[in-house]
């Protein structure tokens, strides 16, 4: 089970995705455009973001990118979720950091295997930890304990 946000302008497809991916077992919220999917990130962290590309304010490029570059969610990942259909469109998500690349109208079967296979490629990667707390660590000034994190 994941916890999965949709940003999508538009109800109706946020609603039919959420409801392939509750019945296989995820959980999900959907939020209506790219602000308050910056605002939902500051007070909580999913595991999945599906986001789409063109939405009123910010778009979802501009999302993504604020996402890379923030401390607490450069390694979320983000699956664009969008009805835009070119190879460089497509290209152009890879390139600012996106996961995966699902267009609109969606199939089911390849959303929930779209999913799968970006959550899966995340089992194996330790526990997130902030941009600082990675890079502390990389520094060689901090250790992990069984019960807690211990600078040095």
């Amino acid at each position: 089970m994941a916890r999965i946000v949709i940003v999508d302008d538009d109800e109706i497809v946020s609603e039919m995705a959420s409801k392939v991916l509750f019945d296989a077992g995820h959980v999900c919220g959907c939020v209506g455009d790219g602000e308050k999917a910056l605002d939902l990130l500051r007070w909580r962290r999913p595991d999945l973001l599906l986001l789409d590309h063109d939405m009123p304010g910010l778009t979802g490029a501009q999302v993504l990118r604020s996402i890379r570059s923030s401390p607490d969610n450069y390694d979320l990942p983000v699956i664009m979720f969008t009805g835009l259909s070119g190879a460089e469109d497509e290209q152009h998500a890879y390139y600012n950091g996106a996961q995966g690349f699902i267009r609109k109208p969606f199939n089911a079967q390849m959303l929930l295997h779209e999913v799968n296979l970006v959550l899966k490629s995340r089992e194996e990667r330790p526990q997130h930890r902030t941009l600082t707390e990675h890079l502390e660590q990389a520094a060689g000034r901090w250790r992990d304990s069984p019960d807690r994190r211990i600078m040095l």
